[in-house]
């Protein structure tokens, strides 16, 4: 069961990957596909929480897991990278430039959690025919991340990219271990076991493939959780980076995650200039192939 589990989230991944793209339109077609998936997925979530038993108390649950996960993930990630900036400090001389609206970037990820809430305000009709969207994710989540796989291939970083670039390169490294080792602190607080919490804090701010993928393996509860953990870290990211890149490069970089490859990148780059755009796709990267690796691992 636990093979088979890992396989179909491993195999439509790598062949996605070894799907070589040349043509540019595809690309951009496969990109907006993806974004349309995830929309769907996270509707069929917002169903199957509204079917769950007993709703009020595990609406509780879900803030209560959300809010332990980001605080216990959020600061083992200051801790670790705060550290990295006193050892190894990021030189640089590049001035901050001007920046758009911080509020209308937020908006534009609250808008998922809208799709999640009209999925659940919709499954609390209860109509018989809603109870398909567990299936329909499931066939949905496999053609999601065989879109990632042919993304990630395609996103033109090489192996000697990557290793190249120790900034990217230690920065994903460190998130990696602090995201993780808050996932066991949380499970510990919260009575969940290990694996459970290892799995919720490999997400590394992947809201949308963190929420689909724990949903399948543990159930909407802690998929809702991991869903709400993730999206906090971008939005906190988003409000931070302005004032922290000026002095701690490294930690405004790390707390983005793997969004840091597409979502936050922009901001990175009007806020520190060019020179942080290679190790912030090495970072976001690394994290983007290690999330359904972990996550597939741990469940």
């Amino acid at each position: 069961m636990i093979y088979s589990g890992l396989l179909i989230i491993l195999l439509p991944l790598l062949i996605g990957y070894l799907i070589p793209i040349k043509n540019e339109i595809f690309i951009q077609y496969i990109n907006k596909m993806l974004s349309g998936m995830v929309y769907i997925i996270l509707f069929f979530m917002g169903i199957s929480l509204a079917f769950l038993e007993d709703l009020d108390s595990h609406l509780l649950m879900i803030v209560n897991y959300t809010l332990v996960f980001f605080l216990s993930i959020f600061f083992a990630n200051l801790l670790l990278l705060f550290l990295l900036e006193r050892v190894d400090p990021w030189q640089t001389s590049v001035k901050q430039q001007q920046l758009p609206s911080r509020w209308r970037m937020a908006l534009d990820s609250l808008r998922l959690c809208l799709v999640v809430v009209s999925g659940f305000l919709l499954g609390l009709t209860q109509w018989h025919w809603l109870k398909f969207a567990e299936h329909g994710s499931e066939y949905a989540l496999i053609f999601l991340l065989l879109l990632v796989g042919a993304q990630l291939r395609n996103s033109g970083m090489t192996l000697s990219q990557i290793t190249l670039n120790r900034k990217g390169l230690l920065i994903a490294v460190l998130v990696t271990l602090a995201s993780l080792a808050g996932g066991v602190v949380a499970a510990q607080i919260l009575g969940l076991p290990i694996q459970a919490g290892l799995a919720i804090a490999s997400g590394f701010g992947w809201y949308s493939l963190s929420g689909i993928l724990i949903t399948d393996a543990y159930g909407p509860v802690l998929g809702s959780a991991a869903f709400f953990n993730d999206l906090a870290r971008e939005l906190v990211a988003i409000m931070l980076i302005p004032s922290l890149v000026v002095r701690y490069r490294s930690v405004a970089l790390g707390l983005c995650g793997a969004t840091s490859m597409d979502f936050t990148l922009p901001v990175l780059q009007r806020s520190a200039g060019a020179e942080i755009v290679p190790p912030a796709i090495v970072h976001g990267f690394l994290l983007s192939l290690l999330a359904p690796v972990l996550i597939a691992l741990f469940s």
